[in-house]
């Protein structure tokens, strides 16, 4: 049976370890037996204690608003992984799969034990300051492969060779919950899902909503009531009849079934995302989406074809093209038909098999 020892630093609900449970899960079905390591917190990881042949090893770990305290944790952890990895000094062809950059410690236990060493990268390194940056360094000096999850991300590493673009995808459930819905989209609504952070674009969706009072506008945010309404109070943010504001929520599936539009309106000067996964799960349920001109999310859309890309500066060009989408039948349903037949390009199933075959099989 072939085997491989994942490492992720912290078990929560956020993007990387979505795609890496989505990925050992699949890994699962194709017969390999998995060693997981990671943090003890409740997270979307949790999901594979149900699976047989994966085994979870955990350890304590805590973020900190004190940064010392949480770089004391991080290097603590560090060390642990390091010599928690010599149990598999003995192990023959097992692979050391590490998700996100952070866990340097296992990835360079792995190489002086002359495993292979996979780095699952979703971070942009290069935008995040000399931590990241030096964490980059270390990846490409331990990996014997990078998977990258945009050509966006590949480019900026300096060792491309090892790298292998392998991008993001949905659950197979969530692709069978799109093939299994038809929604009529009469009323017109605009969504965009986002984290808590000004340069995410909440404020620029608020004044969208007040210059377009004929569509409807659904904000979900990624956090808890308590810090939404501070925010909402700090920057005089007022609900009005045509703006809905969610807190944090298990299943959004929901909220496309009632969007004909979806919006991704991070700044570029501030962000550059490696990957867009609201934007796959728009394009997956047949929704046109308009995204920033820069990073791996510009290359999941072609201008004109399954939306387009309009940086957050503009927002005025935005707001036209919003009314141009939905004023426009022809051109709507077409941007929808090109959505849905793009999502392919994104399958679960590829992205398994692909990660199959890069791990030597």
């Amino acid at each position: 049976m072939k085997k491989i020892i994942c490492f992720h630093l912290l078990n929560d609900y956020s993007g990387s370890p979505k795609i890496l449970n989505l990925i050992l899960k699949g890994l699962c079905m194709k017969g390999y037996e998995i060693n997981l390591v990671t943090s003890r917190n409740a997270g979307i990881l949790d999901e594979l204690n149900s699976c047989k042949h994966i085994k979870i090893y955990r350890y304590r770990y805590l973020f900190s608003n004190n940064p010392l305290l949480t770089i004391l944790r991080y290097l603590y952890v560090q060390l642990y992984t390091f010599f928690f990895s010599f149990r598999y000094i003995f192990h023959k062809d097992v692979i050391f799969y590490i998700n996100t950059l952070l866990p340097i410690g296992p990835a360079l236990a792995g190489r002086l034990m002359g495993k292979k060493v996979v780095f699952h990268y979703h971070e942009n390194a290069f935008a995040k300051g000399l931590f990241y940056r030096v964490l980059a360094f270390m990846m490409q000096w331990l990996a014997n492969d990078i998977v990258c999850v945009s050509n966006f991300q590949r480019n900026n590493l300096k060792k491309k060779e090892y790298a292998t673009v392998i991008p993001n995808s949905l659950s197979a459930d969530y692709e069978e919950r799109c093939r299994a819905c038809y929604v009529e989209r009469d009323y017109k609504t605009v969504l965009m899902l986002s984290s808590l952070k000004l340069y995410k674009g909440i404020l620029e969706f608020v004044q969208l909503s007040e210059r377009l009072p004929q569509y409807h506008f659904l904000l979900v945010i990624n956090d808890v009531q308590k810090n939404i309404d501070k925010f909402c109070t700090m920057y005089n943010i007022l609900y009005h009849e045509n703006l809905e504001i969610w807190d944090r929520q298990s299943d959004v599936f929901p909220f496309y079934e009632r969007a004909s539009l979806v919006l991704n309106l991070s700044n570029k000067k501030k962000v550059l995302e490696t990957f867009g996964l609201t934007v796959l799960e728009a394009m997956t349920m047949g929704l046109p989406v308009i995204v920033p001109t820069e990073g791996g999310i510009a290359e999941m859309v072609e201008d004109g074809v399954n939306g387009y890309k309009i940086d957050v500066q503009n927002l005025e060009e935005i707001e036209n093209k919003i009314n141009k989408i939905l004023l426009d039948k022809f051109l709507y349903h077409s941007l929808c038909e090109n959505a849905k037949k793009l999502s392919a390009n994104y399958s679960y199933v590829s992205m398994i098999d692909r990660i199959d075959k890069l791990l030597g099989n």
